[in-house]
C-alpha cells in the first residue's frame, strides 16, 4: 500500500508464508495482489546460489501494516497454515 506517497511501515515486513513451491507461491502473490496489498518474495535466488534449489525456502513478505489483513485474505482462500 502506498499512503500520500511514501511507504507505509517501511523497512517493518513481515513473513506470511514460507515455501519451495515457486507456482503457489505465484498465485499467493496474485491473491493478496487483488486484495490490494504488495508483497515480495525474499530468498529467491539464494537456494540457487547454494547449489540446492530445495534446501532453502522462499519467504512470502507484505509490509508489517498489511501483515494481519494478508492472513485473512489467504486464510479466506483455504490459503491458511
Amino acid at each position: 500500500h502506498r499512503d500520500g506517497g511514501r511507504s507505509r511501515g517501511a523497512g517493518r515486513m513481515k513473513e506470511v508464508v514460507r515455501s519451495n513451491d515457486p507456482v503457489r507461491l505465484s498465485f499467493l502473490q496474485a491473491l493478496l495482489a487483488d486484495a490490494g496489498i504488495d508483497s515480495m518474495i525474499l530468498d529467491l535466488h539464494t537456494s540457487i546460489a547454494e547449489g540446492s534449489i530445495f534446501a532453502l525456502q522462499r519467504r512470502l513478505m507484505v509490509d508489517g501494516d498489511d501483515h494481519d489483513h494478508a492472513r485473512r485474505v489467504l486464510a479466506d482462500a483455504g490459503e491458511d497454515w
